[in-house]
């Protein structure tokens, strides 16, 4: 089990013990994530799965009956084990921090998201590809992870807002738009153009000038 990704490991460790993967199932989640993320669940069929896991297709029918079953069964554990506890624990450190100014906020929730978009790659890809098809996907997200994320902040946008640092602007367009601005730099960074030459720093940097002061030059 040396060689599983270090998501499946945090997944595996986190299970309870009537929970617990045989190898087999181990198997087939990590050979169904790789080949969901590669192809996306459309494009991928139970018989490439079966064989990238080195197990019979009918084995995959056996554990988890349809090939959506076993979507569900990936993603359903992930969001809530994986992606809900890193936004409650790790995110909600980020959120209630108290930070001098609203740039080093900004730079520790971006850092943050990046961090966890580099170490959950091919989760990412699954998320971004099937949950604007998937009604069960998306209210999983709304229900579970949304509601941890969303009020803390706007709490945190109030609180700058108070300091004079942000615009009057409802604090979900805000949200909107600083979000909108980082996860687009975490999907041209992690997967549209992954194979560019990246210098991180710098492009972490420029998405916080930007988010702060637009494409208008300083004056």
């Amino acid at each position: 089990m040396s060689d599983i990704e270090p998501w499946l490991a945090e997944l595996l460790r986190l299970n309870d013990e009537e929970e617990k993967m045989t190898d087999k199932q181990i198997k087939i989640v990590q050979a169904a994530v790789e080949i969901f993320s590669e192809k996306g669940f459309a494009g991928s069929s139970t018989s490439e799965i079966a064989q990238k896991a080195g197990v019979a297709e009918g084995t995959i029918f056996r554990h988890y009956k349809t090939k959506k079953k076993l979507l569900l069964s990936i993603v359903a554990p992930i969001m809530a084990k994986l992606v809900a506890p890193f936004a409650v624990k790790d995110f909600t450190k980020v959120l209630e921090a108290d930070y001098p100014d609203v740039e080093q906020f900004l730079r520790a929730v971006l850092r943050n998201r990046f961090e966890f978009a580099r170490k959950h790659v091919h989760v990412l890809k699954i998320f971004l590809h099937e949950i604007p098809f998937h009604a069960e996907l998306r209210e999983q997200f709304k229900d579970t992870v949304a509601p941890l994320v969303l009020e803390k902040a706007y709490k945190a946008i109030r609180h700058f807002q108070a300091q004079g640092q942000l615009i009057e602007l409802p604090p979900p367009a805000i949200m909107r738009m600083v979000a909108t601005s980082m996860i687009g730099f975490v999907i041209f960074r992690f997967l549209l153009l992954a194979e560019n030459d990246w210098d991180d720093e710098l492009e972490l940097e420029r998405t916080i000038q930007f988010i702060l002061h637009g494409l208008t030059p300083r004056q």
